[in-house]
């Protein structure tokens, strides 16, 4: 019987580091979680233990932090530009690169009034994401984001679905809707100078989040919609956006054993389960 190696690949997962950058009066921090990934001309060392193809995983998180000291790590896409360069050309071997960036986000402590220039504290569970895919031809980019709850308590309703013999829900005139943004777009050309990063990232958060705030929701597949379509016709820089919108729930309490009304007031948050709607919107 002949056996084949079929797709395979290795790296060097959850690579850690703070940068501090140090100005006069003023230090700036990013705290980054790097992955890295090869694919490539590693047959040899599965089928004859062959290491002389293998750079070693070690090696890709030095050069992390090496990098990291010589470059700015903000914005976290250009970061990973100079990791898929010193990868590219230094390793004849490897045919695809993959990186994903994950940047915890910190804002500066509020002290008497004024932002404080050296001490910080932590932003929640939000996260910042870059994923780079590189070959010699070229680069994608995905920016992104993790982890971003949001909630509102008016403009939401969820009515006219499908029903069948085990339904219960009832038509919700005026639900609370709340979920976890977790979205990434695609930048149409890596190595267009016109793409500022930074200030990209930030525009398509704010308006996923105004477009959140603003939308009449007539469900959360809706919603997702109308975030995805404002992104793609504001912003000529993306190609496409993904979005992950999972419905966290919040059960309107029953009362009347107790003798009282609840007029959409008193809500039960529960964990699970969790709705799961998500798509992909792309332009022509």
């Amino acid at each position: 019987m002949a056996i084949h190696l079929g797709q395979n690949s290795y790296g060097e997962s959850r690579v850690r580091l703070l940068r501090v950058a140090r100005q006069e009066g003023r230090h700036d921090i990013r705290e980054l979680n790097i992955s890295i990934r090869f694919e490539g001309d590693f047959e040899t060392a599965h089928t004859k233990g062959d290491n002389s193809k293998i750079l070693p995983a070690d090696t890709m998180k030095n050069a992390v932090y090496a990098l990291a000291r010589q470059h700015s790590v903000e914005p976290v896409e250009e970061f990973g530009l100079h990791l898929m360069d010193q990868f590219v050309t230094y390793n004849a071997q490897v045919s695809r690169v993959h990186i994903a960036i994950e940047e915890t986000p910190w804002s500066r402590l509020p002290l008497g009034g004024k932002p404080h220039a050296s001490t910080f504290t932590r932003n929640g569970d939000e996260r910042r994401t870059a994923q780079l895919t590189g070959t010699r031809e070229g680069t994608t980019i995905r920016s992104g984001i993790r982890n971003l709850v949001v909630l509102k308590t008016s403009n939401a309703q969820f009515e006219k679905f499908m029903r069948d013999p085990f339904t219960t829900l009832k038509d919700e005139k005026n639900q609370i809707l709340a979920t976890v943004i977790e979205a990434d777009w695609l930048y149409p050309n890596a190595d267009d100078e016109d793409v500022q990063f930074g200030p990209m990232w930030h525009g398509v958060r704010q308006m996923l989040l105004e477009t959140f705030a603003e939308h009449k929701s007539l469900s959360l597949q809706h919603t997702l919609y109308a975030m995805g379509e404002t992104v793609l016709n504001n912003f000529d820089n993306v190609r496409e956006i993904h979005l992950s919108l999972p419905k966290k729930h919040f059960d309107l309490i029953d009362l009347d054993p107790l003798g009282m009304d609840n007029p959409s007031s008193v809500f039960l948050p529960t964990e699970e389960p969790q709705g799961s709607i998500e798509a992909t919107l792309r332009k022509d």
